[in-house]
């Protein structure tokens, strides 16, 4: 039987969207995935047997190494995860963002934080946007219904294949939209009597551009930061990072220790506020997860 390498691009109800040399096949899995716990992921890199070539009919026979990989949502070989907040409708949610930046490196993706409706809170947008600078991150401002920061943003998914990551209603699809220039991705509205958006993406989609790859997904879970260690996170704030060798006390958590270099940073402003709480937080979170719960 024939062998094809390809490109997984979509995934709905059990078949996978494999695209090769020859066009797009129509595949199943082997049931040997299963049988060894693994699943194949949209953007992953595969080879598939041709079942029939007219029909572009196949299996998904074997799956390439991956360089990252998430499971909620079922996504691969992601170089760039970009975390939209708005500055309005829906509020910000600084602790959702901060989680998915702790999952986008623990997985050695690259987080760049997208803060978008800048037309709606000009003030608090340019505040969210000096937080993860000050934190290191790159950080870039939209605005959707103006067009602006579009360009910006698509210089910064050059080259790389992105995740789009954030609340509903921040405007991820639409955004996805002005980057594709696809008229058929779904985009919502945010609730006038509760503020907060609506899901409009169903499936995960990979779309290949000339410049880059972006995924189209229901969106990302948080959940994924029970894998990580409290003792690891000190290491996904870069700021913090920065200012752990000083410490008194080996193995400080940088919350309740004297003579800690974080808290001394954080007292001089070097650290933000609403990043050193989160940070309290999840670590607080992960320190009640036994090992056997993982």
């Amino acid at each position: 039987m024939e062998e094809k390498s390809g490109k997984i691009i979509k995934a709905i109800g059990g078949f996978y969207y494999v695209k090769t040399d020859e066009g797009v096949f129509s595949c199943r899995a082997k049931g040997k995935f299963r049988k060894d716990g693994l699943s194949p992921l949209v953007g992953d890199d595969a080879q598939i047997a041709v079942v029939d070539k007219e029909k572009l009919v196949g299996n998904v026979e074997k799956i390439l190494p991956r360089k990252s990989a998430f499971i909620r949502p079922p996504v691969a070989n992601i170089d760039m995860l970009v975390i939209t907040i708005s500055s309005k409708e829906p509020s910000p949610d600084l602790l959702l963002a901060d989680k998915l930046s702790v999952i986008a490196q623990k997985a050695g993706v690259t987080p760049c934080f997208c803060i978008n409706k800048t037309d709606l809170d000009e003030e608090k947008a340019e505040e969210i946007a000096e937080i993860y600078r000050s934190a290191g991150f790159m950080v870039i401002k939209t605005c959707f219904t103006k067009g602006e920061g579009i360009e910006e943003l698509k210089k910064a998914l050059k080259g790389k294949t992105c995740a789009f990551a954030g609340n509903s209603g921040v405007g991820k699809s639409s955004l996805l939209r002005l980057v594709t220039g696809r008229d058929d991705l779904e985009t919502g509205s945010v609730s006038d009597k509760i503020k907060r958006g609506k899901n409009t993406t169903r499936h995960t989609e990979l779309i290949e551009l000339k410049t880059c790859a972006v995924l189209d997904t229901p969106g990302f879970s948080s959940f994924e930061v029970e894998e990580i260690r409290a003792e690891e996170l000190e290491n996904l704030f870069p700021e913090i990072k920065k200012y752990t060798g000083n410490c008194y006390f080996g193995g400080c958590a940088h919350i309740n220790e004297p003579k800690c270099s974080v808290k001394d940073a954080l007292k001089e402003g070097k650290i933000s506020k609403s990043r050193y709480e989160n940070y309290i937080d999840l670590y607080n979170s992960l320190k009640e997860i036994k090992e056997w719960m993982r």
